[in-house]
């Protein structure tokens, strides 16, 4: 494991790393120097409500050996239960650029995996040009089907290019679970990053909230008024919030 069991923290069942941006880009890259496959989730309080909804969930979140809180709502959950994180919340887009950054100063090479057609490419360039060491050694975009023919060719790709690093970028929990079984036939990554929509800020197809916004942990709201359709899916966020009091009274 690249961090110490002891500075793991609980929130309502998922397993979180008590660590720092810096700490978690270092113990992805002691990862493949050491070449000790590292798998790295960032959930947010929706995904927790959902382990919460669908415990058979927990088996696939709790198997990375990374887990970061990216979502305001799990920082405050764990205020709430008396295991508060040191630095807060950890934006695992921002964790996925600082290891570009990295990586631009080492020989070990990156493939991105998601998005809609040409996003990854594009993303690859832009993150070349501004960080001019980084090896891409392939891109593929998310939209194939996630067993069978399609999902063994897209192995076979990613094995073949050779890459040390995989950037896994399908949405969650459909990344983590594919990460999860599949990351046996990965026979050279050394690190899996499950990082969700950030191929399209790399991309410059998506821009993240103002700092006024991520500052005052109102990225989720943000969103929200960016894309309005997520307004059912935003309904978890309360829901979470307050099940983690209740879960924290009955509990003790």
């Amino acid at each position: 494991m690249a961090e110490n069991k002891n500075s793991l923290i609980n929130v309502r069942g998922v397993n979180f790393q008590n660590t720092t941006l810096d700490g978690t880009v270092d113990a992805l890259l002691a990862g493949v120097r050491e070449k000790r496959q590292t798998a790295l989730y960032t959930p947010n309080s929706e995904i927790v409500q959902a382990c919460i909804e669908a415990p058979e969930l927990y088996e696939v979140i709790n198997s990375a050996e990374l887990i970061i809180p990216d979502g305001i709502g799990v920082v405050k959950a764990a205020k709430i239960l008396g295991t508060p994180f040191g630095a807060g919340k950890i934006a695992g887009c921002e964790v996925g650029e600082a290891f570009i950054k990295r990586l631009s100063e080492t020989e070990h090479t990156v493939f991105l995996l998601g998005g809609k057609p040409g996003v990854a490419e594009q993303a690859a360039q832009k993150l070349s040009e501004k960080y001019p060491g980084i090896k891409f050694a392939g891109t593929h975009d998310g939209y194939f089907k996630k067993e069978g023919e399609e999902n063994d060719a897209v192995i076979a790709q990613v094995n073949e290019s050779g890459a040390d690093v995989l950037y896994v970028c399908l949405g969650a929990p459909a990344q983590e679970k594919w990460i999860y079984q599949n990351r046996a036939k990965l026979t050279t990554v050394n690190a899996l990053l499950g990082l969700g929509g950030s191929l399209d800020v790399y991309a410059g197809t998506v821009k993240r909230a103002p700092k006024i916004f991520i500052r005052l942990g109102l990225e989720w709201f943000y969103r929200l008024l960016c894309e309005p359709w997520r307004f059912k899916r935003m309904l978890k966020l309360p829901k979470f919030y307050f099940g983690t009091w209740k879960h924290k009274m009955t509990k003790g």
